[in-house]
């Protein structure tokens, strides 16, 4: 497999008058599983897209393996991206889905059969070549487009929301799918999603978005235990990160405090006093949702139950050195 870096040099993105990519600049390492995530809105999949050759660079210039790609075509860029809605013929035989590109290229037929094949063996499709998509469950035709993606033998893989069609269950199971699979091929992905989970559990490197610009670049563990800016720290992390204003902030210096809900415990003499809203038993934790009065609604993510009912008061504490400080600007200090 073809092992590939990219480069985005202050690229930007407009629409008219209105910009929604603002000089983003990014290096992606051969061989790297990169995770764009962010709200809705972020311009996540639109810089995707122009990864993808999907969408124009208003300004600014991508290299793909030391090449600037600006002004080639989709199909001569050496990427191949899977779409969030599978994207299959429903006449095709799978094979024949996997094969329809190279096909197309003119590929010889005995090149085929072998890439086909072998992108089959890796998903585990091998005794599903003849069947038509409609015989297939949705993580199945999630792993036919996979595959047609792998036969083309791509500099870098482009994946957009590729398990959001999906339930629960198959979403986990994908997950770990897609990690092997980036093990196995060693190749170079992108992976755009607004799941944080996704991003915390298959990225080697996240780019967390926001409006057009980004936010912070690091490993998983980075982003979570060091977040630079308080919108960071909110987007990382599930449930997500308490925050406090006002005096109990100031008191810490900080014109906002964050403290992550695991990082809350029920104490007796714990300094934060407020009533149970509603707790939601989990068997081996609990997410407790606490009305803090002047410090707002709290969430707590407590082990095991909780001895507590709606409408009872309860005392929690935390330890200083799990509170993250913000200033004005949203900036971490």
């Amino acid at each position: 497999m073809v092992q590939s870096g990219l480069q985005l040099k202050d690229v930007k993105k407009s629409f008219g008058h209105v910009n929604v990519i603002h000089g983003v600049n990014l290096t992606i390492e051969p061989g790297e599983f990169t995770v764009f995530v962010g709200p809705s809105g972020c311009g996540k999949t639109t810089l995707l897209r122009m990864i993808a050759g999907l969408e124009d660079i208003t300004s600014g210039t991508l290299e793909i393996a030391e090449q600037v790609v600006n002004d080639l075509p989709s199909s001569e860029r050496g990427v191949a991206m899977v779409f969030q809605s599978y994207a299959l013929y429903p006449h095709k035989t799978v094979f024949d889905n996997m094969a329809f590109g190279l096909k197309i290229a003119k590929v010889p037929k005995d090149e085929i059969q072998r890439r086909v094949n072998e992108a089959a063996n890796i998903l585990q499709l091998g005794e599903y070549l003849q069947r038509l998509p409609k015989a297939l469950s949705g993580g199945q035709r999630q792993r036919v487009a996979i595959g047609r993606a792998i036969v083309r033998n791509p500099k870098v893989f482009l994946f957009d929301e590729p398990l959001s069609n999906l339930d629960a269950a198959l979403r986990t199971k994908m997950r770990v799918e897609l990690a092997t699979l980036h093990r196995r091929l060693g190749a170079t992905m992108i992976y755009v999603t607004h799941d944080q989970v996704e991003a915390m559990t298959l990225a080697d490197k996240i780019v967390v978005l926001n409006k057009g610009r980004i936010e912070q670049v690091g490993a998983p563990l980075e982003l979570y235990h060091r977040p630079a800016t308080r919108f960071v720290a909110g987007f990382i992390g599930s449930p997500q990160m308490n925050f406090i204003e006002g005096t109990h902030a100031q008191a810490q210096g900080a014109h906002c405090v964050g403290v992550r809900p695991e990082h809350l415990h029920v104490a007796a003499d714990g300094p934060i006093e407020g009533t149970l809203r509603h707790a939601e038993l989990l068997g081996n934790e609990t997410f407790a949702y606490i009305d803090a009065g002047a410090l707002g609604e709290l969430t707590a993510r407590v082990e095991g139950s909780l001895d507590v009912k709606p409408g009872q008061s309860m005392r929690l504490g935390y330890r200083a050195e799990h509170l993250y400080r913000f200033d004005r600007d949203g900036l971490r200090f």
